[in-house]
């Protein structure tokens, strides 16, 4: 199938770390290298169909980011504990699925500081990195701490953030690179600013235990001809028609002519694409 018209279940966009950034957006079976179309004009057309990423039966609504209702209910990776790590029931031996936490939240996590609509705290698993800093639109990033498990890098995360910012403000991650910051100077503030927090940690849970790492700067580009100056959000549930000049692609967000497109919102989609 050519990639100027293809067609299936979209999921959300593969990255490499490269300057810029590439994206490859499966549809279906196929990968189709979006990048190469910035400067260019494409349509998405939704079908109608909505299909679970994980059981693949057709839902009239998708939750968590591609799932039908049974599964978000269901599945380790809908739990609440994957918004709020520091409430991880993993040791409590109530894991919605022990293998799967075994494989994703007993494994080293990092904790780590990001440059995107301005300084941020954030967790991710090692194997995440640093695909978790392009999803969220980060232009700088540096790990702070690495520990063992999903739970403790919550705890980490959540004293960290009584004195930093833990969100990303969307809108103004597309309209621009963050301003550039001393990453390595704002690492120094925070270990600073926590480390009473932390030792007040390492009493309430002894079995908590972190490695300081060294000032690793990444930075990163993204494949951006035009940022918008007014940030307009588009919804396949809304249009299921969506064509512009694709101006760039930052985080997990297609940047159009006529407005910002969250792919990852729309895992499980079918769409078509043609360009021109």
């Amino acid at each position: 199938m050519s990639q100027s018209n293809l067609a299936g279940i979209i999921r959300k966009m593969r990255v490499t770390l490269t300057k810029p950034i590439t994206y490859e957006l499966p549809v279906g079976d196929d990968l189709f290298q979006i990048d190469d179309y910035i400067g260019q004009s494409l349509t998405l057309t939704h079908s109608g169909n909505i299909f679970c990423l994980s059981c693949g039966r057709k839902t009239n609504k998708s939750f968590s980011q591609g799932h039908c209702f049974p599964c978000f209910k269901s599945l380790p990776q809908c739990d609440m504990c994957i918004m709020k790590p520091e409430t991880c029931h993993y040791h409590l031996g109530t894991c919605r699925d022990s293998e799967w936490g075994e494989a994703n939240c007993m494994q080293d996590h990092y904790v780590y500081l990001a440059n995107s609509s301005g300084l941020k705290v954030g967790i991710t698993r090692g194997t995440q990195i640093p695909i978790r800093w392009i999803d969220q639109g980060a232009s700088q990033a540096v790990p702070i701490f690495r520990v063992k498990t999903r739970l403790h890098s919550g705890l980490i995360e959540s004293a960290l953030k009584q004195h930093i910012n833990d969100r990303t403000d969307w809108r103004k991650m597309l309209k621009g690179d963050a301003e550039p910051m001393d990453m390595i100077a704002k690492k120094a503030e925070v270990m600073d600013m926590v480390k009473d927090d932390l030792t007040e940690l390492s009493k309430q849970h002894p079995d908590l235990k972190w490695e300081a790492l060294d000032d690793d700067i990444v930075e990163l580009d993204f494949p951006v001809n035009e940022y918008p100056t007014k940030v307009a959000s588009l919804n396949f549930d809304k249009t299921p028609l969506i064509s512009g000049v694709l101006n760039g692609i930052k985080g997990q967000y297609l940047i159009l002519d006529t407005g910002v497109l969250n792919i990852r919102k729309f895992g499980g989609y079918e769409i078509s694409i043609k360009t021109r």
